[in-house]
């Protein structure tokens, strides 16, 4: 299984586990069925929401190592 990285897409996240959902729900992020989920990475969508990308990224990838 790969690791979630702050370069992939909010798309990319998704389809490695659909769970991940409720991480970016959690931080605020309610866009993610938009199409900008499409284009901006994880990274980017972090700063843009004033959430710290690494616990971002830890919490995605607990949830996907939990499939």
């Amino acid at each position: 299984m790969a690791a979630i990285t702050s370069e992939m897409t909010i798309a990319d996240v998704l389809r490695l586990n659909p769970k991940v959902v409720e991480v970016f729900a959690k931080h605020g992020m309610h866009c993610i069925g938009c199409q900008i989920a499409f284009h901006e990475s994880v990274g980017e969508a972090a700063e843009a929401h004033g959430v710290d990308k690494d616990q971002l990224i830890k919490e995605l990838n607990e949830v996907v190592a939990e499939k």
